[in-house]
């Protein structure tokens, strides 16, 4: 079934992509009056949380070329854009892809001497950066000259700005950044082209329920940022893009702006199960929606639980109590989720489960020499997609290793069952060779551990492997109420079945702020491996 209207002519539209979509929408004869984005802070004089109308929008952008363009920049330009709010990275980006520049979007939370490495691998032409990131880079040489801050670019004239430039599918037209789990992140590569394909495959289906309101929880310097906010002007939903994802900030903002769908990472779905989701006002929303990391069984069944969802049923279409929550398996590099599963109420498949490939995309699941594994098989996750990246920019090496025989390595291990849904069991960095054929998955662990243990929010699995064998550490958060001093072990260890609980040396509460993560959230398991491979047992 192929959508008609707007919808079905954006994705019909062979000029279309990434980096042209707020203009393409209104060339299509799109309602200058109608939505075009919110933002969680003023911009130009418009206060916090008042919607852009799509013409508001539009003029805000060319607000920001005109400054830009003033200032030389032009097409193919690198420029490296550090902010914290959402406001800023977003239309940053959106005016500089309107003069053909390549915007640099660099997570807030970098610290200062790493972002001014990673600002000098990308040698780029100039740096937009807020007040406190100005600052922060006061002492360091990240190899560019300051352009100013992004909030100034808003003074700029809109009628002097150049007409938008025209993008061919393989310009380059963002650079987002992994999570920098070892060091200075890598820097992800889209075209115009790739960043769309999947948009362009979601325009010509049938809009899912959850997408018309939509609240933005993901980091505003992610890809997954730029895709949403792209799906969201091609669909012309209305949009907050919040400039921080705490669990207090997200249900916030819910309760206030009444979504139907929010769009997030699952570290946010890891801090929304901390709280008593009852006593929240969450009825607006039909649909919570996963990129990056797969959630946790728990941590999506509290979700599902609240919230309202549309059901069709003999008498027509009917509310029922209960949200939808889609799952899946994303990263910078894939460019969208790559998989899809839907879980409400009454579903029931988890263990880590993804669901299935989307149409858009070919997935394998591969031995080390690249021969293609059978169902059941556990293996290194192949992608070929028109949404995978092209490369990492400055970074040659790194790009081709990444390959092997055609497929994209995204570094996952993963298995197939005999109706083609797939299961994610670990990054192949946090697991462990134990020998004798067996292999040990922390992420697998962790969703076995909240299984079993109600009174435990979320668990970190650390797994060194060392001359004595595999030493299994267990850091568990538990929830508010929980008792630190009750003996947990046993149920740890039945949790983790016969072959890792014999390796279990010890089972720690932890408070959130003890574990060690990246920018994203993402949890850094080499830092915690390296921690405990040196501490003894307390």
């Amino acid at each position: 079934m192929r959508t008609k209207g707007l919808r079905g002519e954006l994705a019909a539209d062979t000029a279309i992509g990434a980096g042209n979509v707020l203009d393409r929408v209104l060339a299509h004869g799109a309602d200058p009056h109608g939505p075009g984005l919110t933002f969680d802070t003023c911009v130009d004089g418009y206060p916090a949380e008042r919607p852009l109308t799509l013409g508001q929008l539009d003029e805000r952008v060319a607000a920001r070329a005109a400054w830009l363009h003033e200032r030389g920049i032009g097409r193919r330009d690198p420029v490296a854009v550090w902010a914290t709010s959402a406001a800023d990275m977003v239309l940053s980006f959106l005016a500089l892809t309107r003069l053909g520049a390549i915007p640099a979007l660099m997570n807030g939370r970098l610290r200062p001497e790493i972002a001014a490495e990673y600002i000098r691998r990308l040698r780029a032409v100039g740096v937009l950066a807020d007040a406190a990131h100005t600052e922060a880079l006061a002492g360091h040489d990240p190899g560019a000259p300051l352009l100013g801050q992004p909030a100034e670019a808003g003074t700029g004239d809109p009628a002097t700005a150049p007409a938008p430039y025209r993008h061919h599918d393989e310009d380059p037209v963002v650079i987002t950044h992994t999570s920098g789990t070892t060091g200075v992140p890598k820097a992800v590569l889209h075209s115009h082209a790739s960043l769309f394909a999947a948009t362009r495959h979601l325009l010509s289906m049938p809009q899912a329920q959850g997408t018309r309101r939509i609240l933005n929880a993901l980091p505003a310097p992610h890809t997954a940022t730029v895709l949403m906010v792209n799906q969201a002007l091609g669909n012309r939903a209305e949009m907050l893009l919040l400039s921080e994802q705490s669990g207090q900030r997200v249900l916030d903002a819910i309760q206030r702006w009444r979504p139907d769908g929010v769009f997030g990472f699952s570290v946010t779905w890891a801090e929304l199960a901390r709280f008593d989701l009852t006593g929240y006002d969450l009825d607006s929303v039909r649909l919570w929606f996963n990129t990056g990391d797969a959630s946790h069984e728990p941590h999506v069944r509290r979700l599902v639980a609240v919230g309202s969802r549309d059901v069709v049923t003999r008498d027509g279409v009917t509310r029922v109590p209960g949200s939808v929550f889609i799952d899946g398996l994303g990263s910078s590099e894939m460019g969208h989720s790559m998989f899809h599963i839907t879980h409400t109420t009454e579903t029931n498949r988890y263990g880590r489960c993804v669901g299935r490939p989307y149409r858009f995309t070919r997935v394998a699941v591969l031995d080390p020499d690249g021969t293609e594994l059978s169902p059941g098989q556990v293996g290194w996750l192949g992608i070929e997609s028109p949404s995978l990246f092209r490369g990492y920019w400055n970074d040659s090496v790194t790009t081709h290793r990444s390959r092997l025989r055609g497929w994209y390595l995204t570094g996952d291990l993963v298995y197939a069952d005999d109706e083609g849904r797939y299961y994610h069991l670990d990054r192949a960095v946090d697991s462990v060779d134990a020998g004798n054929g067996k292999r040990f998955y922390t992420a697998l662990s962790e969703e076995r551990i909240l299984a079993a243990c109600p009174d435990v929010t979320d668990c970190t699995v650390v797994m060194v492997a060392g001359g004595d064998g595999v030493v299994t550490d267990v850091l568990l958060e538990l929830a508010a109420g929980a008792d630190p001093d009750t003996d947990r072990t046993d149920a740890v260890r039945a949790a983790l079945g016969d072959d890792v609980g014999a390796t279990l040396r010890r089972v720690v509460p932890v408070r959130a702020d003890d574990i060690p993560v990246t920018v994203t959230g993402k949890v850094r398991k080499v830092a915690l491996r390296e921690r405990y491979l040196t501490e003894s047992p307390s």
